[in-house]
């Protein structure tokens, strides 16, 4: 960490006070001709009038996966589910080496998390949609409720209980109260129903003005990709809930698939946040302050295949000892310095681009929904076809489609993991948590090998977006993956098993405690990191 290793910095806290209502509060002189006839105006005249929405709509937007400053998303997401979705790990052993990586949990970097996505998020999203109502625009509000969403879900599985429906609602004793995570999702339907009916009149006629483009981060204001974009994230949604509600997800599930929109199923509609001018996190954190490295899965996979999206991943070792070698670092194990691993394969350059939903996740969706028996359309009728699918979107937007043939068939399975300092730490066959599936299909297999198939290359191809990685490790148990070396919990979890969520911020003990007592209830376990979420059943 660059700006904060006294852990007295890291505690401080994000404060939720943010100035966007003061962005977002004046209205243009045109509005009431703009209500009556909005359609009627130019593109240059409807960037003018609506250029007031850009500053909440570009913070939520470059907030979900915060990009600046890059210690904060250090503490938002990269100490923890780039670590605990087995992508990465650091070689910095923080805290004395007791840190989250090996369950020794940071409630001053771990506040973050939730911080950042109200500040970041919920309070600029309230603010434009207030602005929206007055202003009678339902494209805007239609476009803050499908973000609102998109990061609350992330929040509500780091968490669980999250503030939702009543976020801005103050109670007679001065608390907030919070929703269980099962209340959290039927709200994220629930809004994307609003939010689908609102953006309904404009994708119907995609040619109309596209006044969000000017700071549509990813779409350019595309209406028809917003709705597209809106179903899989429906699709998603329903495919986390379908252990605890099946009859409800297939419901979701098939909502979203037979809609006349669609789903994302080229590249050129992945929902990926491109800033222009800054950076992705991760570069920084990697190249410039050598605080994460490859994780040891992420070696056994991607060596194992001969994954041509390795080297668009990762950067070769640059330790003499296994130097040109992809070389990982497993979870949770000792580190007595930081120049031990440090010289592990680095993160490569991801430029200024943020992937948060691409076509290939969706392809996987539809091949588990094609696996669980959901009505699933289209010209691919098997879950071997979709299946193939997903790797072949993930290959192109990684530019390395030419080698898809020679993968769909590859035979090839993960690779042992040996770490060469400390042998201890080695994965060798044999061992329960080293995987055999392949890449080729294997169409003779039962439905929970398949499903570990599908979900193993779902896990590449979502790379490096761990949040939901992580969320769908947990709820289905694959890819398999290497539990920590050394667990720090204090006995809150067994050696053997992973961490199932984050507890709640620190913060909200002092400034909500009557809420967090709700929450507590609504968790249905003690405040831990060994409670599964509502939809995590075994």
């Amino acid at each position: 960490m660059k700006h904060h290793n006294n852990l007295s910095v890291l505690a401080k806290r994000v404060l939720l006070c943010i100035t966007i209502a003061a962005v977002v509060s004046g209205c243009t002189k045109k509005f009431e001709s703009i209500n009556t006839d909005p359609y009627g105006l130019s593109e240059r005249q409807l960037a003018a009038d609506f250029g007031l929405y850009a500053a909440p709509f570009r913070q939520m937007q470059l907030g979900i996966h915060l990009y600046n400053p890059t210690w904060q998303y250090q503490l938002q997401q990269n100490l923890n589910a780039d670590i605990y979705s087995g992508y990465m790990m650091t070689p910095s052993p923080f805290n004395s080496n007791s840190n989250n990586s090996n369950y020794f949990m940071m409630e001053g970097w771990n506040d973050f998390i939730w911080t950042l996505a109200y500040s970041q998020v919920m309070a600029p999203s309230s603010a434009a949609i207030k602005q929206a109502i007055r202003d009678t625009l339902s494209n805007f509000h239609a476009w803050a409720l499908i973000l609102r969403v998109l990061a609350m879900q992330r929040i509500s599985d780091i968490y669980g209980p999250i503030i939702y429906t009543s976020y801005g609602l103050i109670n007679k004793d001065g608390s907030v109260s919070y929703d269980s995570q099962q209340e959290a999702y039927m709200a994220f339907l629930k809004d994307l129903d609003e939010a689908q009916t609102k953006l309904e009149p404009y994708a119907a006629d995609n040619s109309l003005p596209k006044v969000f483009k000017n700071f549509d981060m990813a779409y350019g204001g595309d209406y028809v990709k917003w709705q597209q974009l809106l179903n899989s994230l429906r699709l998603r949604i329903a495919l986390r809930i379908s252990k605890v509600d099946p009859a409800k997800a297939k419901g979701e599930g098939e909502k979203a698939l037979l809609n006349k929109y669609g789903v994302i199923e080229d590249n050129a509609s992945d929902f990926i946040i491109d800033s222009k001018t800054i950076s992705n996190p991760i570069n920084d954190i990697s190249k410039s302050w050598g605080d994460i490295r490859m994780g040891a899965p992420m070696e056994s996979y991607l060596a194992g295949y001969d994954d041509p999206r390795i080297s668009k991943f990762f950067e070769p070792a640059t330790d003499p000892l296994i130097v040109n070698e992809y070389k990982g670092i497993r979870n949770g194990i000792e580190i007595n310095s930081g120049d031990t691993y440090r010289r592990h394969s680095a993160v490569a350059s991801l430029g200024n681009k943020t992937q948060l939903l691409t076509a290939a996740e969706v392809w996987f969706l539809k091949a588990e929904a094609k696996l669980k028996g959901w009505n699933v359309p289209g010209n691919f009728t098997t879950v071997q076809s979709l299946y193939e699918e997903g790797i072949r979107h993930s290959f192109i937007q990684w530019d390395v489609a030419g080698k898809f043939e020679d993968y769909k068939n590859s035979t090839a399975k993960p690779l042992p993991y040996v770490d060469p300092i400390n042998n201890a730490n080695s994965v060798l066959v044999g061992s329960p948590y080293l995987s055999t599936v392949s890449p080729k299909w294997n169409g003779a297999g039962t439905n929970e090998e398949k499903l570990e198939q599908i979900l193993t290359q779902k896990w590449i191809a979502l790379f490096p977006e761990s949040v939901e990685a992580w969320s769908e490790f947990r709820r289905t148990g694959y890819p398999k993956l290497f539990p920590v070396v050394l667990n720090k919990s204090g006995g809150v979890l067994s050696s053997n098993e992973f961490i199932k969520r984050i507890p709640f911020a620190v913060s909200e003990k002092t400034t909500n405690q009557a809420g967090l007592s709700g929450a507590l209830q609504k968790l249905g376990g003690t405040d831990n990191i060994a409670t599964r979420l509502w939809w995590d059943k075994p």
